[in-house]
C-alpha cells in the first residue's frame, strides 16, 4: 500500500471539472485507490459523485492511499496530477 499527502492549492477546490479529471486518471489503474479528509471522510477515487460529495476546498489537506498491483505507477500519476492540476 502507497499513501501521499496533498494540500489543495486550487482556489476553487476540487470541484466538477478536476475531479472528473482525477477519476479518468484513477479509472486507468487496477488497484484500489481512496482519497481521505482530514477530518476522515473517505471516497472512492474512481467514482465522481464520491469525489465530489467529499466538498474539497483550497487548503484542505487529503491523504490519497493505493492498494494493488500497479499502486507504484498509480501513486507516481496522481502525485503528478495534483502537483500540476490541484
Amino acid at each position: 500500500m502507497q499513501t501521499f499527502q496533498y494540500s489543495i492549492k486550487e482556489p476553487l477546490g476540487i470541484h466538477a471539472r478536476p475531479a472528473g479529471l482525477v477519476v479518468k486518471v484513477a479509472s486507468a489503474y487496477q488497484s484500489s485507490i481512496e482519497m481521505k479528509t482530514a477530518d476522515g471522510r473517505t471516497a472512492n477515487l474512481k467514482k465522481l459523485f464520491s469525489v465530489m460529495a467529499l466538498g474539497v476546498k483550497c487548503g484542505d489537506q487529503i491523504t490519497i492511499s493505493i492498494d494493488g498491483p500497479d499502486e507504484g505507477t498509480a501513486a507516481a500519476a496522481l502525485k503528478k496530477f495534483f502537483l500540476e492540476n490541484l
